[in-house]
């Protein structure tokens, strides 16, 4: 027997398999395949559009069009054409394809549940889950603009604080911290991203402003799960972009020496070190980088 990393990979990918059932002619015992039952997923999670659908789920047109065909004959979704651009069809579910996603819906959150009741380290077999859905959804890893107060970006901020609390020598106290105000990394003064896979936030970035020529970068945080895929460059160089479009010229930020891999970031993408700018209490570097 052989336990080499490609056979790893394979025992991997047949146990997934077998658990989520993708050979299954009846999916969670509903009497449809898997195929069919992601486009009504898809559909039952809002999105509508059946290209960006196709897309999403990394189907051919042929393959799409005898999904959407059989879920019309079963009655559980209805398609009609875009309103906005007639060479484009929309999707929606029916009445009978709202109770089918539904049972879909509480038939998979069941299976979930069990199966992390019954490992013993539940949050260990997550956390390995986040890693093997990042890394497999890599191409799929968008930014986007967010509200900082809301739950995609508390979560980012949660996670990030904690980190900070694990790491730093003396531990992390947010009130200690010169916490910037929601409204500094909003337009017109700022901005907030978070770096989205399949809905999940895995990454955040703040750019502070006080309507002046001169802002900071705040909050740069990349899930472990989604280390060494990118996705903190991505973040600060869309950061670099907002900060243009809003016409400041000079950026700065401040880190610590205990977080390395930011510093080795910021040092490969043109940030130079300056004097201490503020009396926060956690950082001993400085930085900034005129646009």
């Amino acid at each position: 027997m052989s336990f080499d990393p490609v056979s790893r990979f394979r025992r991997f990918s047949r146990a997934v398999t077998s658990e989520v059932g993708a050979l299954d002619t009846s999916f969670l015992g509903r009497g449809r395949p898997l195929g069919a039952a992601r486009v009504l997923n898809a559909i039952g999670h809002g999105r509508s559009d059946v290209a960006e659908i196709r897309d999403y789920l990394a189907l051919d047109s042929g393959l799409m069009s005898r999904l959407l065909r059989g879920l019309e004959e079963e009655d559980l979704i209805a398609t009609a054409p875009h309103p906005g651009d007639a060479r484009r069809r929309v999707a929606r579910l029916t009445p009978a394809g709202q109770q089918e996603f539904q049972a879909y819906e509480d038939l998979s959150n069941a299976r979930a549940e069990a199966l992390l009741a019954r490992h013993p380290k539940p949050e260990a077999l997550l956390a390995a889950m986040d890693l093997v859905a990042s890394a497999l959804g890599r191409d799929r890893l968008a930014l986007r603009e967010m509200d900082p107060r809301g739950p995609e970006a508390r979560h980012c901020l949660s996670e990030y604080y904690a980190e900070l609390a694990r790491r730093f020598e003396r531990g992390f106290d947010v009130s200690l911290s010169r916490d910037p105000e929601a409204s500094d990394m909003i337009r017109p003064r700022g901005v907030f991203l978070v770096g989205l896979s399949d809905g999940m936030p895995l990454g955040c970035v703040g750019l502070k402003g006080s309507g002046g020529e001169v802002a900071e970068i705040k909050r740069l945080w990349v899930s472990p799960a989604a280390r060494g895929l990118g996705l903190a460059r991505q973040l600060m160089e869309a950061a670099e972009q907002a900060a243009r479009a809003l016409s400041i010229q000079v950026l700065r930020l401040d880190t610590n020496s205990a977080l390395p891999e930011a510093l080795q970031l910021y040092r490969r993408s043109g940030w130079t070190e300056i004097e201490r700018f503020n009396d926060d209490p956690y950082p001993d570097l400085f930085f900034e980088k005129r646009l």
